[in-house]
């Protein structure tokens, strides 16, 4: 199957008060012509679908418009998590609509893993997908499955014992993925991240994602990159520049093939659509 990873779109944000939304609606046309070119079968997108808990009604007409044409009419699945900067309800609440079309939209960590089937291939997929964990969305996931001293161990050990928890469904016959937003120790943050959490209690070590994952779809972070560690761990980062920090990156989007038991091996598809900050 052939999967790509994107995130932190933050449509509805301004730059010292310009508009981006016409840059945001020429990276997802781009977008759509590339699933459609590289007969892609499963879109990731890793959070901060918004850059605010209450977006303009311009950019949620974006999203929802652009993920229908993703999925296109169910002929490829779309898995969406939310990231800090988004409402989780409100990010959710369309997903049993959203679900007829093949779109799995999920805004709070949830104890299951995700199974999907790729019709192109008649292969399963197994996603571990934990939207942004914030200190009180994991204690309360938490409370019912783990020990008290689970409850009491530091964020990262936290992270961990759920993503394991989930994980124990991989199985050899699968492509199996982890998809979240957060910050991974060795991770490098650009200005545009706010407000965000990066270091101090808030820090996931990589050993917490090392979990039997195939590929390991991060977002939170704006610069593309991978993290160094044993299991293939990247930000895809996000596909416009959103401060003048970023101004030079390059931006894009992250494609990769996969079948059970196979290496990951990410290649980056360069995006043309957003203007330097």
């Amino acid at each position: 199957m052939r999967i790509l990873h994107t995130g932190d779109w933050h449509f509805g944000r301004t730059l010292e008060g310009r508009s981006r939304l016409v840059e945001q609606a020429a990276f997802m046309d781009e977008l759509v012509q590339i699933v459609q070119e590289e007969s892609i079968d499963l879109v990731l997108i890793a959070g901060d679908i918004y850059d605010s808990v209450n977006p303009p009604a311009a950019a949620e007409q974006l999203f929802y418009e652009g993920i229908a044409r993703l999925a296109d009419g169910g002929k490829r699945h779309v898995a969406v998590i939310s990231g800090n900067h988004d409402h989780p309800d409100r990010l959710a609440a369309s997903g049993p609509l959203a679900a007829k079309q093949g779109i799995t939209l999920i805004g709070l960590p949830v104890p299951d893993i995700q199974t999907i089937g790729i019709p192109r291939t008649g292969e399963l997929t197994k996603l571990v997908a934990l939207p942004y964990p914030s200190e009180s969305r994991l204690k309360e996931l938490l409370s019912d499955v783990a020990e008290e001293e689970v409850l009491r161990s530091k964020y990262s050990e936290r992270v961990g014992a759920l993503i394991r928890k989930q994980a124990a469904s991989f199985e050899a016959g699968t492509v199996n993925l982890i998809m979240s937003h957060l910050y991974v120790l060795g991770g490098h943050e650009t200005e545009s991240e706010r407000p965000i959490q990066v270091g101090g209690a808030y820090t996931v070590d990589t050993m917490a994602l090392t979990a039997g994952a195939q590929y390991v779809a991060l977002g939170h972070l704006h610069r593309p990159q991978n993290v160094k560690a044993d299991s293939p761990i990247r930000y895809c980062g996000s596909p416009i520049a959103y401060s003048f920090s970023e101004a030079g990156q390059a931006k894009s989007v992250t494609v990769l093939d996969l079948a059970p038991g196979q290496a990951a091996e990410p290649r980056e598809i360069f995006l043309t659509s957003g203007r330097p900050s």
